[in-house]
């Protein structure tokens, strides 16, 4: 993984370390690189440490819907610091981020949105 850029750190805002995402999920800091991997989870490299966005976690889980999304937007070719800015971008038609969307249990829309990308 490379450095993040400014400009998509600044979009994310508010980060997890590797050990505060696995303490937020209760998992080890190697199963939150997995979920990573898995693209379940995106995340990047912030001074110097695998980072993952805060609002990707909520009351202790992943937001639902995330995951599929993450795939939908790996399949378009999407790579993790292009999918966090899709995620992070406000979007007229939801109205706000796919990810404000995903934590208001919009998940269909925003699916749709990504998958559109594929056509």
């Amino acid at each position: 993984m490379t450095q993040i850029d400014p400009e998509t750190d600044a979009l994310v805002g508010d980060w997890l370390t590797l050990r505060e995402a696995a303490k937020a999920l209760n998992v080890s800091p190697n199963r939150i690189k997995q979920l990573v991997r898995e693209h379940r989870l995106a995340g990047a490299v912030r001074d110097g440490e695998l980072s993952i966005p805060a609002a990707f976690v909520t009351d202790g889980e992943i937001v639902k819907g995330l995951p599929g999304t993450l795939t939908v937007l790996a399949d378009c070719g999407f790579a993790p610091e292009e999918s966090l800015r899709w995620m992070f971008t406000s979007d007229e038609s939801l109205p706000g981020s796919p990810i404000d969307a995903l934590r208001a249990n919009r998940g269909t829309e925003v699916r749709r949105r990504a998958q559109a990308m594929l056509l």
